[in-house]
């Protein structure tokens, strides 16, 4: 009997404008070791500084995260030898970290429990080439949080939904844009199998930095350990890397114990002490968090929770439905028109919500043309198309092209009567009880009126006349 056991690692990058320990710019790209300085160079004789915004935000991260806060924290030096650590040690947190024992809720009802959250600095960066390695250190001392589960995973889909709302959080509350691709967020899982109640052996994997890798890592490396024990073979305690192309992990070094980091007090810095009154203030800024917004919409807007957890799944598209639903009567018709035409043209442009052309109340403003009868469903899909091109109101693009719907029942009569004649096949089937066929009559008649008429009186009228 086999049972997956999972811890995950991540690393994210904090939405701060200088490093953590000098004044040195977080921005991503440039050229090479163009913001650097002494400190986070690691020169001699230089005392870092610790930048308060950054000890804010990681504060602000584990009270969204149900962390208990430390009134006392210190930094240590994690000792270890890698060419892009210009110090030959990282400033970390160890015996005495920010934050323990917090907890993420799954959609499942499933808690992972958090065993902390720290503070550290980030590495600079290796480039490989033919002939040599180069450094660049421009991220050498960007502030990092880690955060460490325990080992409570047990399946790579669970791990997915972990990652899933961790990074749901993180951008909710603005302490990070978690962008995987940049490497704004990083996830190292640890893995092991219990055969029959026993403990296994663990293996890490480095640096996954998509939910697709980490997927496919997991479930890699989670069939390797099972026939490494099915042969009666040993599993090797080691850090393994990931191999997008041959889909495989390979070993990177042997997985060190904590002893050999050699961790110590770092004298150059003062502990942390953090105050009631502090993490108060910090606690009242914080937003409304997914999971309670997400109650509030199905309570509030009395939508499915299927809509709420799409709505809520991104602060910037909650906030677009809230606003469009104040003027809109139906909030269910709100909900669907954003999880599908909406969606649909951000996904088809590659746009953030925030950015897209339609605002709330014009999209209000057509829905409500829609609610009124003045325009049809397939009327509105196409004004809402030309609407995101144009950026021209509903109700100009509706006066423009003459789209308001026809509910003169003298003229749609008319129109009946003259597809009646011409479809005298269709009315006999219908007659003899093939009753499939009112929908192509109803769809003849609307042809005939260019989809102008009104649907609802189509109907009636049809259904009277055979």
């Amino acid at each position: 009997m086999y049972k997956v056991v999972i811890g995950l690692e991540v690393h994210v990058q904090l939405l701060t404008k200088s490093k953590i320990f000098c004044g040195c710019s977080v921005e991503l790209g440039g050229e090479p070791n163009i913001h650097t300085c002494p400190i986070c160079l690691g020169m001699p004789g230089v005392q870092p500084v610790l930048n308060r915004h950054v000890v804010e935000l990681a504060i602000r991260s584990a009270l969204a995260l149900n962390c208990k806060i430390q009134k006392r924290c210190r930094f240590a030096r994690k000792n270890y030898f890698y060419p892009d650590l210009p110090k030959g040690y990282q400033i970390t947190q160890y015996s005495q970290p920010l934050s323990v024992d917090g907890f993420i809720k799954l959609d499942s009802g499933k808690k992972i429990r958090l065993k902390r959250l720290h503070l550290e600095e980030e590495t600079g960066k290796s480039i490989h080439t033919e002939e040599s390695t180069l450094i660049d250190f421009n991220r050498a001392g960007i502030p990092l949080i880690e955060i460490v589960t325990e080992p409570d995973i047990s399946s790579v889909e669970e791990a997915a939904s972990y990652l899933i709302k961790l990074k749901q959080i993180l951008r909710y509350i603005e302490v990070s844009n978690c962008d995987m691709e940049k490497g704004t967020f990083r996830c190292e899982p640890n893995i092991s199998i219990k055969k029959d109640g026993k403990p296994g052996v663990r293996t890490e994997i480095k640096n996954l930095n998509s939910f697709k890798a980490v997927e496919r890592a997991l479930s890699y490396e989670i069939e390797r350990q099972k026939k490494i024990l099915k042969s009666n073979g040993k599993i090797v305690q080691q850090t393994l890397l990931w191999d997008e192309k041959k889909e495989a992990t390979f070993p990177m070094r042997t997985k060190e114990e904590e002893e050999e980091y050699r961790y110590f007090p770092e004298p150059d810095l003062l502990p942390v002490t953090v105050s009631k009154k502090w993490i108060e203030e910090i606690k009242q800024s914080i937003p409304e968090l997914p999971d309670e917004k997400k109650s509030r919409f199905i309570k509030e807007y009395r939508i499915p929770e299927y809509d709420a957890r799409i709505l809520t799944s991104d602060r910037n598209l909650s906030s677009y439905y809230e606003e469009c639903a104040k003027y809109v009567k139906d909030k269910k018709l709100v909900s669907n028109w954003i999880m599908t035409e909406l969606l649909a043209q951000l996904k088809e442009k590659n746009l953030p919500i925030e950015e897209f052309t339609i605002k709330p109340k014009d999209l209000a403003e057509l829905l409500n043309l829609l609610l009124q009868d003045k325009i049809s469903g397939s009327m509105a899909k196409s004004v809402f198309t030309e609407m995101a091109e144009s950026n021209k109101p509903a109700i100009r693009i509706v006066k423009e092209k003459g789209l308001f719907q026809i509910k003169d029942a003298t003229e749609i009569e008319k129109t009946i009567d003259k597809v009646l004649v011409l479809n005298e096949d269709a009315v006999s089937k219908y007659k003899a009880g093939k009753t499939k066929v009112f929908g192509f009559l109803v769809g003849q008649v609307m042809k005939e009126m260019k989809g102008k008429a009104n649907p609802k009186v189509v109907n009636e009228l049809l259904k009277k006349k055979l």
